[in-house]
């Protein structure tokens, strides 16, 4: 090795331990693991969408409990994976996009979530009860969808 790559090898090793040492002195004196956040019921909506766009069964599944999650597991016991993953994808194809407004509580476990999914010709509302479980949110509950009047559809060009 040539001393011009020794020197080379250590003004890298100089440079990299004083960011190291900036890094750690802006830190507070400690390196600390980013915080993550705790889980909100929103993300329970979010993961059976994902998963149903995807026909992730499984992953769609999880995100519910109780009498929901049990109906959804028979109706895959009578129609078999492969169709229930193509109604999955088939059912929320037509989805343009999702808003989810904030929760109302009911009891310290369950929260009340008003989801409107936006489609090409329409907008639907729905209200979802969200139950805290030791795996964390899950769907409980389904009200009926409601079509709401929309002035201008979904992709209409501004003039």
């Amino acid at each position: 090795m040539t001393r011009e790559s020794k020197a080379r090898i250590a003004t890298v090793a100089v440079l990299a331990a004083a960011l190291g040492g900036i890094a750690v002195y802006r830190s507070g004196g400690t390196f600390s693991p980013p915080q993550v956040a705790p889980p909100k019921p929103q993300d329970a909506v979010y993961a059976m969408l994902d998963a149903a766009r995807a026909g992730d069964v499984n992953r769609y599944l999880a995100q519910y409990t109780g009498q929901m999650e049990t109906s959804l597991r028979q109706a895959l016991a009578e129609s078999g994976d492969a169709a229930f993953a193509k109604y999955l994808k088939d059912s929320n194809a037509a989805i343009k996009g999702v808003a989810i407004m904030e929760p109302q509580p009911l009891t310290e476990r369950e929260v009340k979530l008003k989801v409107e999914y936006v489609y090409q010709d329409r907008n639907e509302t729905q209200q979802l009860y969200v139950e805290k479980t030791p795996g964390g949110w899950r769907i409980a509950r389904i009200d009926s969808a409601e079509r709401v009047k929309t002035l201008v559809p979904y992709g209409t060009p501004v003039q």
